[in-house]
């Protein structure tokens, strides 16, 4: 038997859950209920779709009621489960950024990077098969694209920085922004006394960091009461965390600048990161520092090999 998935709402027609991949609370995928349908955005990888279909259930509905299938970019985290679940969810459109809609129609690229970084045995491990989708599915969404979701209106809005395939997603009902990784990185489990600690995604290959912060800018522009981040859940955008995330985003790109060509790089960027983050969590009341490194030593390495590979080939 199955075991039961734990549903959170954060808002009113918005429900996530934790997609499984990696670690517990790592990743997330969120629910828009309208009336009786579904909007799912991120998708978690083809490990996640069963976790989907239990939590469907748990709401009183099925894969017949989902509309559409919305990866907020096309890395693997956020996107590599929406080919299985598009096969599951026969009434589902996906809707994809210009520049990730072939990607996902033609997986060839993303499987040959991802084979490359992780090789075959973790790549199966972590992903699975990773599913072409029709393209007579697929709706791309350009800037301010539009979706009447039966009478709920969702923007999308184009945010480079993080990744150049990237948008997110304004619920206006709710005020609600899906953020994916362009609002950076807060784990519920890091937070002390109702403060929450955030930092920027910087990993490879398009990191920009004047295009993220610009980004970030008009994230902000919409008021969010929320940001629904990937990783992980929602919180509320506080000038306190705004300010957080900026000033990170410059002390690690000052980094990046500074060590990038050195001969122990990886090495000197990921520990200067790793304490200045340990830092700002002890400042919030943070105590187990054994804890908070480990939850976040797989988001250190990624953004220092996304720092490393902008320094190189900017």
């Amino acid at each position: 038997m199955m075991n039961k998935i734990e549903v959170i709402n954060v808002a009113q027609g918005i429900d996530v859950i934790d997609s499984g991949y990696y670690s517990e609370d790592f990743a997330a995928i969120y629910f828009l209920r309208q009336k009786n349908k579904i909007a799912i955005i991120e998708t978690g990888s083809n490990f996640s779709v069963p976790a989907v279909e239990n939590a469907l259930l748990q709401i009183g509905l099925a894969f017949t009621d989902v509309s559409y299938i919305i990866p907020t970019h096309v890395h693997l985290d956020h996107a590599g489960g929406a080919g299985e679940l598009m096969k599951q969810c026969l009434n589902a459109r996906l809707i994809a950024h210009p520049r990730g809609a072939r990607h996902l129609i033609d997986p060839s690229k993303l499987i040959a990077g991802a084979l490359a970084v992780y090789g075959e045995e973790k790549f199966t491990e972590y992903y699975g098969e990773i599913i072409p989708i029709d393209a007579n599915r697929v709706t791309v969404a350009d800037d301010n694209y539009i979706l009447d979701f039966d009478g709920r209106e969702l923007r999308f809005i184009d945010t480079p920085g993080h990744a150049r395939h990237h948008f997110c997603i304004w619920d206006k009902s709710t005020k609600s922004m899906f953020t994916g990784d362009t609002f950076g990185v807060s784990y519920r489990d890091l937070d002390c006394d109702g403060n929450a600690y955030i930092l920027p995604s910087t990993s490879p290959v398009q990191f920009d960091p004047e295009a993220l912060i610009r980004s970030i800018k008009r994230i902000m522009e919409f008021n969010p009461e929320r940001v629904c981040l990937t990783h992980f859940s929602a919180i509320k955008p506080t000038q306190k965390i705004l300010n957080q995330l900026i000033n990170s985003i410059h002390f690690v790109s000052d980094l990046a600048i500074q060590y990038a060509d050195k001969k122990d790089a990886e090495s000197i960027i990921y520990r200067n990161m790793m304490n200045y983050f340990l830092k700002g969590l002890n400042e919030i009341g943070l105590r187990d520092k054994t804890f908070a490194e480990k939850r976040l030593s797989l988001d250190v390495k990624i953004n220092t090999q996304g720092l490393i590979y902008w320094q190189k080939n900017s």
